[in-house]
């Protein structure tokens, strides 16, 4: 059965490029969890060096210190706190169909919650 055993071996191959097995080349990774907090970090902080940054530079250009400044520190943490939304709750592929079973209830046509409360 050297036709299994081809298969097999380009089905991992595959598998590892995809990123759904963990292979050799993962295991100087961070565990998920760790990796998802120290990336919302860094997008709040990097978000907001940005914001004082623009701010501290048009102020310095403008004469108006301290007023853009706390404005595009303002705007730097909205940022990095919609970055940090959109990381746990991503949006799906601009090509991939829409959810149909949150707006039509189930497949079989049954509603599941969302209603007021009543049972008819």
């Amino acid at each position: 059965m050297d036709t299994r055993d081809g298969f097999d071996e380009r089905l991992r191959k595959a598998r590892e490029r995809q990123g759904l097995d963990r292979g050799t080349s993962r295991q100087g990774a961070l565990p998920g969890a760790a990796a998802i907090g120290f990336r919302a970090g860094v997008e709040v902080v990097s978000a907001l060096i940005v914001g004082v940054g623009i701010g501290w530079l048009l102020d310095r250009w403008l004469g108006t210190f301290p007023w853009l400044f706390l404005v595009f520190f303002l705007i730097g943490g909205a940022a990095g706190v919609l970055n940090v939304y959109r990381l746990f709750n991503p949006r799906t592929r601009p090509g991939a169909p829409p959810d149909a079973g949150a707006e039509a209830g189930s497949k079989d046509g049954s509603r599941t919650g969302g209603g007021r409360g009543q049972d008819d």
